[in-house]
C-alpha cells in the first residue's frame, strides 16, 4: 500500500536512516513546503521515495530548498528499496497518486546521482536524460 507522508510525526519517517542517496537530508526538509515521502508499505517498508515539487528543474541539492509558487513538476530526488522490484512500483504509484493530488503537476523529473546504477534504474524503467549537471543528472519521465 502506498503511503504519502508529509506529517513529520509519521512513525514511517525512522526509515529515513536508510536512504543512500542522501542520507544528509533532515527528516525535517522532506516533509516540508512541497515536500513529501512516499512509502511503498506491506508489513513494513518495500521501498521509500523522497519528491519535492517546483516550478524550474533542479540541478543541485541546494537548489531544493527554492520555494516554489505554482509547482508543476514533481522532483524525485533519492529512491531506494528493501525488496527487488519494489522502487520501481513505489515510483509509479507514487506517481498516480501525485497525479490525483496535484492535477497542476505535469511533469516528473529526478534530480539524480552521476551514478551507473541511477542510470541503469530511470533507463530501464522508461525514463530519459533531460540534463546531464555538474553532479547530478535529471532523467525525466513521460507520462499520460
Amino acid at each position: 500500500m502506498l503511503n504519502i507522508i508529509n506529517n513529520i510525526n509519521d512513525p514511517l519517517l525512522s526509515y529515513i536512516k536508510d536512504d543512500p542517496v542522501r542520507p544528509e537530508i533532515p527528516v525535517e526538509f522532506r516533509v516540508s513546503n512541497f515536500r513529501f515521502v512516499g512509502a511503498l508499505v506491506e508489513d513494513t517498508p518495500e521501498a521509500m521515495v523522497c519528491v519535492s515539487l517546483h516550478d524550474f528543474i533542479p540541478e543541485s541539492v541546494e537548489d531544493l530548498s527554492k520555494e516554489s509558487e505554482n509547482p508543476d513538476t514533481a522532483i524525485f530526488y533519492t529512491i531506494w528499496s528493501y525488496k527487488a522490484g519494489a522502487a520501481r512500483d513505489l515510483l509509479f504509484s507514487t506517481v498516480k497518486e501525485i497525479q490525483r493530488m496535484f492535477p497542476n503537476i505535469t511533469r516528473f523529473v529526478t534530480l539524480s546521482p552521476k551514478t551507473e546504477m541511477a542510470k541503469r534504474f530511470h533507463l530501464r524503467n522508461g525514463a530519459s536524460v533531460l540534463k546531464e549537471n555538474a553532479n547530478t543528472v535529471n532523467y525525466e519521465y513521460k507520462v499520460g
